[in-house]
């Protein structure tokens, strides 16, 4: 597929529209609680594309076209039947969305669940907005998988260390008024409020100008970034290690048959 041609998937697996200078996205899979699979990757990475290359828009909002649900991360069910290579774009990582080279900002929108990729989703968003509802989760460990598409190089600089590693090393979620009291998320609100208060921080952001916003980006990820490059190689080492075990077959097949994990380590 041509990469400038735009996907089927946008406009039913995930949702797009422009007003103004804001875009909005919104995950459209409400029946596997938004979990990634190839249409949706596709379709975000093309998103991403299509908001850098207009020049009339200047900030994206990525929410949900369903209440009380964000991402639950990668869709088990398309794995299972041999795609997860769909889910990772050879460019733009996990979700096409997670290593992308973005020059605009994002906001996510989080009510409800943000798991697994979901919440690395969130983390490579610039800004989080969340409702009193969202839940964030690294529960790959559970599962003997790692956080392999950024959680483990970006919540430890995003939270204070020892959280983020008790959240990366249990894999239990973290709520929202601690996300909030930690500087994960910029705004807690009402569920009803999130994606109209993720609009209106962007409208704010969209009335500044164009220049100094990509400039002052830049900048700052440049500052919060330092090393990535490094950090990205020891997360895809460490990744093949971890795909390629004993366990990361093991946990899948015992959360799909609804039993304890038998851990062998290998």
């Amino acid at each position: 597929m041509n990469a400038d041609a735009r996907p089927e998937s946008v406009g039913q697996d995930v949702l797009f529209q422009v007003t103004g200078q804001v875009a909005t996205v919104l995950l459209n899979r409400p029946d596997s609680r938004n979990a990634i699979n190839g249409n949706v990757a596709r379709a975000l990475r093309w998103t991403i594309d299509e908001i850098d290359r207009s020049p009339s828009i200047a900030i994206a909002v990525l929410g949900s076209s369903t209440p009380g649900m964000f991402c639950a991360g990668a869709d088990l069910a398309e794995i299972a039947r041999g795609g997860g290579a769909d889910l990772v774009d050879p460019d733009y990582g996990f979700a096409g969305f997670v290593r992308a080279p973005r020059a605009k900002p994002w906001i996510a929108a989080v009510d409800g669940p943000a798991m697994g990729g979901g919440f690395e989703i969130a983390l490579a968003c610039e800004m989080i907005v969340a409702s009193d509802k969202a839940l964030f989760g690294l529960p790959e460990v559970k599962r003997g998988l790692m956080a392999m598409a950024g959680g483990a190089i970006r919540l430890p600089r995003l939270l204070p260390r020892a959280l983020a590693i008790e959240a990366l090393m249990t894999g239990d979620p973290i709520a929202a008024a601690t996300a909030q009291a930690h500087g994960l998320i910029n705004r807690l609100i009402s569920p009803e409020e999130v994606l109209p208060a993720a609009l209106g921080l962007a409208e704010r952001i969209a009335r500044n100008a164009p220049l100094a916003l990509r400039e002052s980006l830049a900048l700052a990820r440049a500052a919060s970034t330092a090393d990535e490059a490094a950090l990205w190689a020891a997360n895809d080492a460490a990744m093949l290690r971890v795909a390629s075990s004993e366990d990361a077959r093991e946990g899948p097949r015992a959360f799909m048959e609804k039993r304890e994990p038998n851990w062998s380590g290998r």
